[in-house]
């Protein structure tokens, strides 16, 4: 079975397949940028009233550009998360202003709380471990934390290619999740295997971890587009299945999209609802408007299913 679906057609998924992925999408987030953000008129004529969105904090974005969009999308009627980059918050004097101004000028009371895409941190913070430690979210009234899952390993915190200090910080979020009033979840890096996914899961669960794990996606992009920006996020072993693609040159004009991925978690969830696995979170690595068509074509799919009893 292919494991990326380069679609020449609209051709959609057998009725129970497609009903299963729409419903696993159903609950999806989306991220976005402050300068992509820019570029859309109304983000209500392209999400559907209510999505999670993410806004990317990049190395470099002013304080002002991300609390404005987080203004912006709040008005438009979505829920927004911003990101919390512990490596580029110089200080805890920073970290209190940012929180105050998202929740005073755009009512935000939820956080992606991460380390960070920066080698060296710039001032006191090397971790999402350290901010939450802070207690400043707790404190805010801050109803929803997401930290960062790394079902692929992460050799920024382990540089020989295991998973132990991965795990031992996933327990140590178990553990504050505990302790904190808000909800929490682990959301991952887009992968291009749904099986490795599924396993590392499983191996949280083994761990006595219980914290639902949103799954990162690539959204519909060109097979170029998803090197580069792999490559630029250190995914891991799943990069070799876009490596193998790319010696294909027919599929290099190709679009990609997630079914195959998505389709496969969404049957896993299906076939065993304890698990982990609660939603998907969209990278729109093409752009939004592709990641839209393709979450509306779910949509439309489920509803014409619905309207036939079938």
């Amino acid at each position: 079975m292919a494991l990326l679906p380069f679609r020449k057609t609209k051709t959609p998924a057998p009725g129970p397949e497609r009903g299963a992925l729409a419903a696993f999408m159903a609950g999806h987030s989306i991220e976005v940028m402050p300068r992509t953000a820019a570029k859309i008129a109304d983000f209500r004529a392209l999400l559907a009233p209510g999505t999670r969105v993410y806004i990317a904090h990049i190395d470099g974005t002013p304080i002002e550009e991300m609390v404005e969009t987080a203004r912006r999308l709040a008005a438009e009627g979505f829920e927004v998360m911003p990101h919390f980059p512990a490596r580029i918050i110089p200080d805890r004097a920073t970290l209190q202003d940012w929180i105050a101004r998202y929740q005073g000028e755009a009512g935000v009371t939820q956080g992606l709380i991460l380390a960070g895409g920066v080698a060296s941190p710039k001032g006191a913070f090397d971790s999402s471990m350290q901010l939450l430690e802070t207690g400043l979210f707790d404190a805010a009234g801050f109803t929803r934390l997401h930290v960062a899952g790394h079902p692929e390993g992460n050799r920024d915190i382990d540089p020989d290619g295991g998973e132990r200090m991965v795990m031992q910080a996933a327990r140590w979020k178990q553990d504050f999740s505990e302790r904190s009033d808000a909800q929490m979840a682990l959301v991952t890096q887009f992968a291009f295997e749904a099986q490795p996914i599924i396993a590392w899961t499983e191996r949280l669960a083994a761990e006595g971890i219980r914290l639902p794990v949103h799954v990162g996606l690539a959204g519909p992009a060109k097979l170029q587009t998803l090197i580069r920006f792999a490559v630029a996020c250190g995914v891991g072993p799943s990069l070799r299945v876009l490596q193998k693609r790319a010696m294909d040159v027919t599929k290099l004009v190709l679009p990609y999209t997630p079914d195959e991925v998505a389709r496969a978690l969404a049957a896993h969830k299906a076939a065993h609802p304890e698990s982990l696995i609660e939603a998907a979170h969209l990278f729109p690595l093409g752009g939004i408007g592709p990641s839209a068509d393709w979450l509306r074509d779910l949509e439309t799919t489920a509803r014409a299913r619905a309207r036939g009893g079938s």
